[in-house]
């Protein structure tokens, strides 16, 4: 039985594991790739522990050749400096 349910929206992009990650309570990240979310997966394990949770997410979204994935916000893009007056 899965940990969790947790939607794709809260999890963060890792740019270093190019995987979507979130934390578990071991201390290590649950993962999931972009591949494997293109491919149906929607179990992100943690590399450290059993645990593992369900991943909420469209499917459409991660189609192969489709870069919606950037367009709907599921991958963060750079940070825009911010000027404080």
């Amino acid at each position: 039985m899965s940990y969790d349910d947790v939607e794709i929206e809260d999890m963060e992009w890792n740019e270093e594991l190019q995987a979507f990650t979130y934390p578990c309570p071991c201390g290590d990240l649950f993962q999931i790739t972009k591949d494997e979310l293109r491919m149906g997966e929607e179990i992100a394990r943690c590399p450290s522990c059993s645990l593992y949770i369900t991943v909420v997410y469209n499917m459409e979204d991660f189609a192969a050749g489709s870069d919606s994935t950037t367009k709907k916000g599921l991958e963060p893009s750079k940070q825009q400096p911010v000027a404080v007056a």
